[in-house]
């Protein structure tokens, strides 16, 4: 079982509280927790990544067991603790401005 956290927007649009819990299929990736969280979730589909190019949107970023892993690519494994349920895989809102 893979433990989400997504920023509040992004629960509210969802209608869920809390940590999303989901079963992924094959290898825990980026591409592979995405693609579960869109299909049990359609009204993310677009939030997170853009429709054509399955890019992460601008000032979204990706982390896990306290690392970045916003650039890294969306077919590397996630961190063992990710896949085991052990930490969650974190969606974060970027702040800008100054």
């Amino acid at each position: 079982m893979i433990r989400i956290v997504l920023p509040f927007h992004l629960k509210r649009l969802a209608q869920v509280d809390g940590e999303v819990q989901l079963e992924v299929e094959g290898p825990v990736t980026q591409r592979s927790v995405l693609d579960a969280l869109e299909a049990r979730y359609p009204m993310l589909c677009g939030t997170i990544r853009d429709h054509v190019t399955q890019q992460r949107r601008p000032f979204l970023r990706f982390f896990a067991c306290e690392q970045d892993l916003s650039l890294e690519s969306p077919d590397a494994p996630l961190p063992d603790e990710v896949a085991k349920g052990k930490e969650p895989f974190l969606v974060i809102g970027a702040i800008a401005g100054g």
